[in-house]
């Protein structure tokens, strides 16, 4: 999701048909290698038991985050927590991480200890270990790399591309605080800005800069075998469901009526008066999980989940791939999915 308002597209780049080409041409099948290009992050064989989980994320500023809106902690709490969530839609455990910083020449020891400071504070609840990176000047802001590794049992790892036609689809938690928070903080102090209380105000401004990553979630689904694919909610809702149907060659009825959208999220649209659903349809970075699970399993994967004080929502259902990905409004007329998560080159800044 991006740090500043969206403009007029000038580029004529596109980010997955590019990640499509590299994937065609880049094949990275072999001994070792179970899932490389296309998935949250590449699975490699360590033995029988036991996989490799490999993500990256790159982070740079005036793009992925804005120092005026946020500290030098928040930003490393924040590229901590992408990689993490990652980790947790394959259903996998964190272990280490690697840490690439590229900083300007006013960049000071600090502003560097306190992004260090932020990426362990996310990573330390989970026992990841910092063990090694690298360290540059740039000429153009701050740039954030990370490359974090775990692992997941051989024959657990959840992957996007799993889902079957009638496969109820869920999602963890909440969706469109993120974007809310975002929205909060660019707001001039000049523009009139919507009746949201201080109390929400606070929860949905956390929930962008101090994201969560569903790592028990994760894991809980892939050692239970619930889920037959999972996806986290990275770039918005609207773009990372068509990722998953893409990757399972299925289609899907999403019903907006089901969306769990939070108190605090619904104050700001009203306050707005925009419609709840489409912002947390759009919002990107809630890092929560999407993810499917066989409609035959959904009563007994309920109560486990209430048992496990796991939340999650039902908010659709997998359906051939010929009948294409849909929404179904409130009113219950059935429209086209639209495309309104955030993609890199679509928008200038």
């Amino acid at each position: 999701m991006p740090s500043r308002p969206r403009r007029k597209a000038t580029s004529t780049l596109n980010e997955f048909d590019l990640i499509r080409v590299l994937q065609r041409r880049y094949r990275s099948d072999g001994p070792g290698v179970l899932r490389g290009i296309g998935d949250d992050a590449a699975v490699i064989a360590s033995d029988r038991r036991r996989s490799h989980l490999f993500t990256t994320d790159l982070l740079s500023e005036g793009i992925h985050f804005d120092l005026a809106t946020a500290t030098f902690a928040d930003v490393g709490f924040r590229g901590a927590t992408a990689n993490l969530s990652d980790i947790a839609a394959m259903g996998g455990t964190p272990e280490y991480i690697l840490v690439c910083l590229a900083m300007p020449q006013s960049a000071s020891k600090v502003q560097i200890e306190q992004m260090y400071r932020g990426l362990m504070t996310a990573c330390r609840p989970h026992g990841v270990r910092l063990i090694g990176g690298d360290i540059s000047a740039s000429a153009a802001g701050w740039f954030l790399n990370i490359t974090l590794v775990g692992s997941a049992p051989a024959r657990d790892v959840l992957l996007r591309s799993g889902s079957k036609p009638g496969d109820d689809l869920y999602v963890t938690g909440t969706l469109g605080d993120s974007r809310a928070g975002l929205q909060l903080l660019q707001d001039s102090p000049r523009r009139s800005r919507p009746s949201v209380s201080s109390r929400h105000r606070r929860l949905l401004v956390a929930r962008h800069l101090r994201p969560t990553a569903r790592i028990r979630e994760g894991c809980w689904l892939a050692r239970g075998r619930w889920a037959t694919s999972a996806i986290d909610i990275s770039d918005g809702l609207s773009g990372d469901l068509r990722h998953l149907c893409e990757a399972s060659q299925v289609g899907v009825d999403l019903d907006l009526s089901m969306l769990p959208i939070s108190p605090a999220c619904r104050d700001y649209a009203l306050g707005l008066k925009q419609d709840a659903a489409m912002l947390a349809l759009a919002g990107g970075e809630d890092y929560e999980l999407l993810f499917t699970v066989p409609a035959r399993q959904s009563a007994r994967f309920e109560q486990a989940t209430r048992a496990h004080r796991i939340r999650v929502t039902r908010i659709g259902r997998m359906l051939p791939r010929g009948r294409g990905l849909h929404i179904i409004m409130p009113s219950g007329r059935r429209q086209p999915l639209p495309c309104i998560s955030y993609e890199h080159f679509r928008y200038q800044r």
